[in-house]
């Protein structure tokens, strides 16, 4: 199985309207594949403006935000493609999409490397962080995982996020459990 790397990726429509979501780049040799679910804006963005830009952020409030209906945070001009990057990105990579793989679910989008830039310096992992990414991704399998997993997922995650959080991975953690409760609250019985 190829590396996927969890980034915020941007995308412009043909009107220069950014989209910001996050999405697992899939490793493709020196490039970068971008497989978006059908029907996506990011998608859409793609098939009209063939570029993309993938912030690196240590910043996981800016996935839980997305999810939950945050897509507005400060970007800084792309410099040789269309597009922007998070301003608080470690580092951003712009993206050529170069063919593509069509598919009923998830064309892949297979992108050469433009241009790297490196922003701020990357101090370490940390456990509530790679907790909140697992349960942002998580959080978009709702309709896909049985409930029980979900639960399961969730206690296991929790531990990470009580013993190691600062206060952005603490309040990314609250807003993606609040999604998931309200899911659940509006599922049909059994789900």
């Amino acid at each position: 199985m190829p590396m996927i790397r969890e980034c915020i990726v941007t995308t412009q429509n043909d009107e220069g309207r950014l989209h910001i979501a996050p999405l697992g780049l899939i490793e493709d040799g020196a490039g970068w594949v971008i497989a978006p679910f059908r029907p996506s804006a990011t998608l859409d963005n793609l098939r009209a403006t063939p570029f993309a830009v993938a912030s690196f952020t240590d910043d996981v409030l800016v996935f839980a935000g997305c999810l939950t209906g945050n897509k507005h945070w400060p970007t800084r001009p792309a410099e040789q493609v269309p597009g922007a990057f998070l301003g608080g990105a470690l580092a951003h990579l712009e993206l050529a999409v170069e063919h593509v793989d069509e598919d009923e679910l998830r064309p892949r989008f297979h992108c050469r490397i433009v241009h790297e830039g490196n922003h701020a310096p990357f101090k370490g992992f940390n456990r509530a962080q790679a907790a909140v990414i697992e349960t942002a991704i998580l959080a978009t399998r709702l309709k896909m995982l049985p409930r029980e997993k979900v639960e399961t997922e969730l206690a296991y995650h929790q531990i990470a996020v009580e013993k190691t959080a600062g206060p952005r991975e603490h309040e990314a953690w609250r807003i993606l459990v609040e999604k998931i409760e309200d899911f659940y609250k509006h599922a049909p019985a059994g789900k």
